[in-house]
């Protein structure tokens, strides 16, 4: 299958980014080094070009009850203007996939999800639309989304727009104007666990957009950054990424999204995808839950290496891991039994027939 490209491709490409396959894209992984972009993000302000990502636009009076239906979380808690971090439970105890769910008005909502999801996701909430009245309207490839991330961000971006940056709350966003442009969804949320924004245009306003960006930025530092520093940024912020830490046949209870599993709203039980058998999960005990470890001993863990007890019996395998750059040591994530998932547990990771000692640590691993 053929790869896509994100309209700013060329862009990237002038800016020195080696490009790398990834989610169905060809993708900037690094500008100059994963270390350099990582600690301009943590300790400044960074850029990354998201477009990959995947919008769907629901419309109509039965939009909230469609969302209801194939979303786990609360979504008659949002209200115009507000975010919220959801998944799709699929009908076989696993996961669709994660989303971001934005109210729009009463009767319009976007969801965001990931780039290597779109047509499955669209496909599975397309065999529910008909039971509701809603339009839905597939704008993936006609948006740019940029994530503005680091602790400078508002100050950098505050130049380009009359929204009040420094006061919106997180996982709020407002449309406005942002670098001369009209109707700019300005949203406060990312995955990088350093604060920022969410920039999303149309395809024709990017090359403006991210060019007023980057140079709003240079009193702060800004730089363009990869899909490398992302991913030890959100690993570091201990957030899931989908088809590593949650798949189709991972649990979301298991997966520690029981915090946006709802079974009741205000209007009363909430009859989603699956709920009766999360429910049953959830009240018969979990059998293995996703944690977090950091490494004792020297070692970087891997996806799928094993994760061992000191004996050397194998209790699962590594969902994520890396070098915190940040930490300076191997951090991860992987499941592992109930009964060694208490912060503080040794637990062993096989590198190369070595057992290399962990502990199972409270994520997040970096505190805001």
């Amino acid at each position: 299958m053929s790869l896509k490209h994100v309209p700013l491709e060329a862009v990237h490409r002038a800016l020195g980014a080696k490009i790398v396959p990834f989610a169905g894209y060809e993708m900037p992984v690094r500008y100059s080094s994963d270390l350099d972009e990582h600690n301009t993000v943590r300790n400044a302000v960074g850029i990354f070009d998201v477009s990959h990502m995947g919008e769907f636009v629901l419309k109509g009076p039965g939009a909230l009850d469609l969302i209801l239906k194939v979303s786990a979380n609360d979504a008659t808690a949002l209200y115009d203007g507000r975010v919220q971090y959801s998944y799709l439970p699929n009908d076989q105890g696993g996961v669709v996939d994660d989303l971001l769910v934005y109210r729009i008005s009463e009767i319009e909502y976007m969801l965001v999800v990931n780039a290597s999801n779109i047509e499955k996701d669209w496909n599975w909430i397309s065999q529910y639309a008909s039971e509701f009245d809603v339009e839905m309207v597939n704008v993936s490839d006609d948006m740019c989304l940029f994530a503005v991330q680091g602790p400078l961000a508002a100050k950098a971006l505050q130049p380009l727009t009359n929204a009040l940056l420094d006061s919106m709350s997180y996982y709020t966003f407002e449309k406005t104007d942002f670098a001369g442009m009209a109707n700019v969804i300005v949203s406060a949320t990312g995955y990088t666990g350093a604060g920022g924004f969410e920039i999303y245009v149309s395809n024709h306003q990017a090359e403006a957009v991210w060019n007023a960006i980057m140079e709003a930025g240079k009193p702060f530092g800004i730089k363009p950054i990869g899909l490398g520093a992302r991913d030890t940024l959100r690993l570091e912020s201990g957030y899931c990424l989908y088809g590593n830490d949650i798949t189709d046949e991972t649990s979301p209870l298991e997966a520690g999204l029981g915090w946006v599993t709802k079974f009741t709203t205000a209007a009363g039980s909430h009859d989603f995808i699956n709920a009766a058998a999360l429910k049953a999960q959830k009240e018969a005990g979990l059998t293995r839950k996703l944690v977090g470890f950091s490494m004792i001993d020297r070692g970087i863990p891997r996806s799928h290496y094993e994760l061992c007890t000191a004996d050397g019996t194998a209790v699962g395998e590594v969902t994520s891991g890396t070098q915190s750059p940040t930490l300076g040591k191997g951090i991860g994530m992987g499941y592992v039994p109930t009964e060694l998932s208490k912060p503080g547990t040794d637990i062993f990771v096989k590198v190369r027939d070595k057992l290399l000692k962990a502990e199972v640590t409270k994520i997040p691993f970096i505190k805001k």
